[in-house]
Parts: structure tokens; sequence; C-alpha cells
């Protein structure tokens, strides 16, 4: 990843988390043909001071033979983004752009047994379901045949972490009257990812003036 400016870049504790907190991404591995790629849920725990990403695939995936504890798996995981019109600045002649979150892990993966598809199982429910408002729901509530079918038909990969690249690109660079005017924009568009930037950046400079926080303001004091 090519960290554009120093401001962006995610610090690597961070970056592990923002990973850890979204749980999902692209899985991307080259054999002697084309680049593969696989969308995958994961699960990062840290050994013996080393960040691990686990994540499973099914038996047949391409990516199984090519995690052989030499090759280099890269995970993408992107949070969300929004685009930015150049006629949104208070100021002129800036560039249309993309703000967005992303951080990249690679390493070297290695192929677990299948003793370990169960231990897998459980931890990634466990992270999963902890997201949900609901009573979580594990694989000792399956029926045990059907479990073991299923767990028998994936194959578990440790992707030991070396590298760690993460950027949050929120304009943090631009003057205080283009951030704000970018922040009022995306927090009062349907998308709920320009929403939820729109917090973000308003976090990032929380003194000043923003449209939806006076607001709020307003609503408060009425009631």
């Amino acid at each position: 990843m090519h960290i554009l400016r120093p401001q962006f870049r995610i610090e690597d504790d961070r970056a592990l988390a923002f990973a850890a907190a979204r749980g999902f991404g692209a899985v991307v591995a080259a054999d002697a043909r084309c680049p593969r790629a696989s969308h995958v849920p994961f699960v990062i725990e840290r050994r013996d001071d080393r960040a691990i990403v686990q994540i499973h695939l099914t038996a047949k995936n391409p990516l199984v033979e090519l995690a052989d504890g030499v090759r280099r798996f890269l995970l993408i995981v992107s949070g969300d983004d929004a685009y930015i019109s150049n006629d949104w600045y208070v100021s002129r002649d800036n560039v249309s752009t993309w703000l967005y979150e992303a951080v990249h892990l690679s390493g070297v993966a290695h192929l677990r047994g299948l003793d370990e598809n169960r231990g897998h199982g459980d931890a990634l429910l466990a992270a999963s379901e902890a997201r949900l408002p609901k009573q979580p729901w594990d694989l000792a509530q399956m029926e045990p045949t059907k479990r073991e079918q299923m767990l028998s038909a994936i194959r578990v990969i440790d992707l030991v972490v070396d590298e760690i690249e993460g950027q949050s690109k929120l304009n943090q660079h631009k003057s205080d009257a283009d951030y704000v005017a970018l922040v009022n924009r995306l927090a009062h568009a349907e998308e709920t990812a320009s929403r939820r930037l729109a917090a973000k950046m308003r976090a990032l400079r929380p003194e000043l003036a923003y449209e939806i926080a006076e607001q709020r303001v307003g609503r408060v004091s009425e009631a």
C-alpha cells in the first residue's frame, strides 16, 4: 500500500484493531499462472508477540495449496469509503477524490491440520456473533454429524503477519473550512458509510463548528 501522506497512516496496533473489528477481507496470493483471491472472514490472535490472522477456505480452493509455509499472502481489509466531488470544497481548484480506510496485512501462510478446524470455527463464531445484539450461536448447537461434515470440508490457514500497512484517508490535510464543508455533506448523505465517515472526521477535529452538531444541540434545547 502506498501511504499517500504521513498523516493518513494508521499506526500498527490501531491497524490490527481495525482489521479485527472488521473481521472480513480479501486474501490474495499468486501461483505460477496468476494471482488468486478469495473473500474470507478471519480472526486475529497474538502468539509469542506475533500477530496471526487465521482464515479458512474450502478444501478445493486453489489458495490452499499455496499455503506452503514459504509463499506470502496478502489480506486486504476495507472500511467505509465515500466519493468527494470537487465542488463540495469552499476553496477553489481542489480535485475530486475518494475518502476511505483500509489495512493490508501480509506474511507467510501456513496450512494447519484438520484437528484445528473445530477450534478455528469456535473462535470465528465467537468473534462474529459478539457483534450481534442477541444470544450467541455456536457449533455445539448444530447436529453433530452435519457439524463434522461441514468442518471436514474446510482447511485452516495461519497468516503470520510481518508487514502491516494502514491508511485512513479522511482529508486530514485540508483547511478547516474545506474540512467542515465536506463533513457537512457526508453527514447529510443517504449512504450509511458516508455518515459513518462524517462521524469519524468530526472526532478528528471536534473543535470545529459542524452543521450536524448545531442541529442536534438545537433539538436538545427545544426538548
